[in-house]
C-alpha cells in the first residue's frame, strides 16, 4: 500500500469534518495503525480529549525525556484518571543517554546548538522512531500559529524522515479557538500555562515568554536558531 498516494483522496474526505469526525475517519481508514503523540500541551490536550472521550481506536503516546517538568507529570496522571485511559510512555534508551552525558556533560545542551540537537535526538527523535514503527498515520497537535516554521504545515503531509502520513487536525485552529475548546469541554491543562509558559518541553530548556514574544520563544531561549527539536524539522543530519 502506497501511503503517500492516499493523501489527496483523504484530504477530500476530511473537508468540513469536525475534529472528532476527522479523527474517526482516519482511524477507520487505517485500522490499528494510527497513533497520536502528545507532549501534554494545550493543543495536545484538545486532541487527547477528542480521542479518549469518544473512545476512538487511536493510540496515544508521549515521549518522556526524563527531564520534564513535574507539572507535566501531574497533568499526565490527571488526564489518565479523568478519561480512565492510558497514555503510552516512550523513554530514551539508557545507553544512549549515558553516552551523550559522558561525551557532552549532564547539561551539555547549553554549550552549543550541535550538542542541544544531539540531546533532542537521543531523548526525543530516537524514541519517536520506535513509537512510530509499523504505523501508517502519525497524529500531531501542531498549529500553524505556533511558529514561522509551522505556518507552512498542512492538514495532511508526507513525512519523508519517518515514512508516514502526518495528520495535523488542528493545524488551522487559532489560539483562541483552542482555549475555547478546552474551556467548553473542561479539559485539564498544564498549570504552567497560567505562568506564561506557552510551549512546554523539558524543564532545563523551557522558560516563560515575555509579552510580545512568539509562542516558542521560551524554548531553547539561549539560541538564535529555528526553535525545533528535530521531530518536525529536518535536523537529523545536524546532530553530532
Amino acid at each position: 500500500m502506497n501511503l503517500k498516494n492516499q493523501i489527496p483522496s483523504l484530504l477530500e474526505e476530511l473537508a468540513d469534518l469536525s475534529l472528532s469526525e476527522a479523527l474517526a475517519l482516519v482511524a477507520s481508514r487505517f485500522p490499528d495503525s494510527v497513533a497520536f503523540s502528545t507532549a501534554l500541551g494545550q493543543e495536545d490536550q484538545v486532541i487527547t480529549h477528542a480521542i479518549f472521550s469518544a473512545k476512538l481506536p487511536v493510540r496515544i503516546f508521549s515521549l518522556d525525556t526524563g527531564r520534564l517538568f513535574q507539572e507535566t507529570y501531574t497533568l499526565w496522571s490527571e488526564t489518565e484518571r479523568l478519561y480512565q485511559s492510558k497514555i503510552e510512555p516512550f523513554f530514551p534508551q539508557a545507553s544512549d543517554v549515558e553516552a551523550y552525558v559522558s561525551r557532552d556533560g549532564i547539561n551539555g545542551f547549553y554549550d552549543s546548538v550541535e550538542s542541544r540537537k544531539a540531546c533532542c535526538h537521543v531523548r526525543k527523535v530516537l524514541p519517536l522512531t520506535r513509537a512510530l514503527q509499523g504505523l501508517s498515520v502519525w497524529v500531531t497537535g501542531l498549529r500553524s500559529g505556533q511558529s514561522a516554521n509551522r505556518s507552512s504545515f498542512n492538514l495532511l503531509e508526507w513525512d519523508e524522515n519517518f515514512q508516514i502520513i502526518k495528520f495535523n487536525p488542528i493545524i488551522n485552529w487559532s489560539f483562541d479557538e483552542m482555549l475555547a475548546y478546552l474551556q467548553e469541554h473542561q479539559v485539564p491543562y498544564n498549570k504552567l500555562h497560567d505562568q506564561g509558559f506557552v510551549s512546554i518541553g523539558c524543564a532545563p530548556c523551557t522558560r516563560a515568554i515575555e509579552p510580545g514574544e512568539e509562542p516558542r520563544a521560551g524554548r531553547w531561549w539561549w539560541e538564535q536558531t529555528q526553535k525545533e527539536c528535530g521531530l518536525h524539522a529536518n535536523y537529523f543530519n545536524q546532530k553530532n
